[in-house]
């Protein structure tokens, strides 16, 4: 949850310099386009990754490590969490591209 949306205020970068289709579009026009004259694709080409490498080169979402636990004598393995040593996964790329979360489009199926 979280980085779903743009995060810049007043700035709507599907517009075109003609104006209309912003969420703002009836007061001022120049506020909703890009400083760049150049068209913005709608498309998300990568995504950050929510995966990490252990120290052995393994990936995952989480990774474990199982330690012995001695309780009223008897041992008993137990699982836990590790935290440290765990490398970001990095960008991803997607295949196919999906929309962007801020594209002015109403996905319709009859």
């Amino acid at each position: 949850m979280g980085a779903s949306g743009s995060k810049a205020r007043g700035l709507w970068p599907f517009t075109s310099t003609t104006g209309g289709g912003g969420p703002e579009a009836a007061g001022s026009e120049q506020a909703l386009v890009r400083p760049r004259g150049r068209p913005v694709p709608p498309f998300v080409f990568t995504r950050r990754g929510s995966m990490f490498y252990d120290e052995d080169g393994d990936l995952a979402h989480e990774f474990y490590e199982e330690t012995i636990v001695t309780k009223n004598g008897q041992k008993r393995a137990k699982l836990r969490r590790v935290h440290k040593n765990l490398i970001p996964q990095g960008f991803v790329k997607l295949d196919p591209p999906r929309l962007h979360v801020d594209f002015p489009v109403i996905l319709y199926e009859v």
